[in-house]
């Protein structure tokens, strides 16, 4: 028998989470214009032995919203496995489907919200609400040594998940603290959607370097 760290993980939401009338209303109109698509909560990616966790924003309508899986089917996806691959927390081939065989090593992937918004904009409320499945999924991570939060808004929740304030720990692409007591690496990087590596904001050179620095982090722990 595996031991409990060493299963997959998930806490989250059922698959018809009514917890928020927008995204319900725009989660209905997905299913109606492209049901063979999974149009649901996106569950967590990784096992319970993690320990490093990604927080990003939310599924994108057309990669996790429609495959099931997070960052999977869009170009942040592709970015984002590809630097797994290259830093180790990631093995076998990333080909944009939900069973093509890549697993993440001492990795989990969830979202600070689980459904797609319209725009990919969850309004603050959305956000809170979901925070609960984030705080219940950190605490389901025993071996947590870091947290990578794509985004100003993923950093944020993460800071709320973990009772720390935002006025002392700001957010800044590449940065490195430490979340105090809970014995756990905050990073940040910009969010590795098209939108920010096509304007100059995110390079590949400054995403590795993030990474780079978790694995130097966590190969000293």
């Amino acid at each position: 028998m595996q031991a409990p760290s060493a299963i997959a993980f998930d806490v989250g939401p059922s698959r018809d989470c009514a917890a928020c009338p927008r995204l319900v209303e725009y989660r209905d109109a997905n299913r109606a214009a492209f049901p063979d698509w999974s149009n649901a909560p996106v569950p967590s990616f990784g096992k319970a032995s993690a320990r490093l966790l990604i927080v990003g924003l939310a599924p994108g309508l057309r990669g996790a919203n429609r495959t099931g899986r997070p960052f999977t089917g869009d170009y942040a996806g592709d970015l984002l496995y590809q630097t797994l691959l290259r830093y180790g927390f990631a093995s076998g081939v990333y080909d944009r489907r939900p069973d093509d065989g890549l697993e993440l090593v001492d990795c989990a992937i969830v979202n600070a919200v689980r459904c797609a918004p319209p725009q990919n904009k969850p309004t603050p409320q959305e956000i809170r609400t979901c925070r609960a499945y984030l705080t219940q999924s950190i605490g389901a991570l025993p071996r947590l040594r870091a947290v990578l939060a794509l985004g100003r808004v993923a950093h944020e929740t993460v800071l709320r998940a973990f009772g720390a304030r935002s006025a002392e720990l700001p957010f800044a692409h590449g940065a490195r603290q430490a979340l105090k007591p809970a014995g756990v690496m905050l990073f940040d990087s910009y969010h590795c959607s098209r939108y920010n590596t096509n304007t100059g904001v995110l390079t590949d050179t400054m995403f590795q370097s993030v990474f780079a620095a978790i694995r130097a982090e966590l190969d000293c722990s």
